[in-house]
């Protein structure tokens, strides 16, 4: 139940920080995408089962606020956190190569399939300013937040790990 309550709170904070502070704070209009962050961690840290429920309920909480049909950001974010579950098994907490390489590639899926879905659909096809102006500045922002935030969420998740170890030889 520990767990469930600080990756609520973990989500809603990145959440809120995303929305409001880093928008503030964005280089020509571009922010960079905090949730992308801790569903690929909790992905590759905790396994697919976890990285799907974790992306669900970002994507569910981007929907509701700023989407303009129910499950679209829900279903990305749960498969970025479906596909860094793969990599649990190849996962070590203090080597940074391969998040920075996941969440990289998850920020980089997630613009993709947003710009296939609602921009080029549509008929808008300017693939190259997209790329530029948007995908590539929020991917160098997303990766230099990355460095901080994701040494927070790993200590956090390790932290959880003792204490449920803990508890769980209390039982044995």
């Amino acid at each position: 139940m520990r767990r469930k309550i600080t990756v609520f709170l973990i989500i809603v904070v990145c959440f809120l920080l995303q929305t409001t502070l880093f928008q503030t704070l964005a280089f020509a209009s571009i922010a960079p995408n905090l949730l992308i962050v801790v569903v690929s961690s909790f992905g590759f840290m905790r396994g697919r089962k976890e990285g799907m429920w974790i992306g669900l309920f970002s994507g569910l909480l981007v929907d509701v606020f700023f989407g303009s049909v129910i499950g679209f950001y829900a279903l990305i974010y749960m498969y970025i956190g479906y596909i860094n579950g793969f990599f649990r098994k190849i996962f070590f907490p203090e080597d940074i190569k391969l998040p920075l390489i996941l969440i990289s590639a998850s920020d980089l899926g997630y613009n993709l399939l947003v710009y296939f879905f609602l921009f080029f659909l549509r008929g808008k096809f300017q693939f190259g300013y997209y790329i530029l102006h948007i995908m590539i500045p929020e991917l160098v922002y997303t990766i230099v937040i990355t460095i901080a935030l994701y040494f927070v969420i790993l200590k956090i998740n390790q932290k959880l790990e003792t204490i449920e170890k803990r508890s769980a030889s209390k039982f044995v």
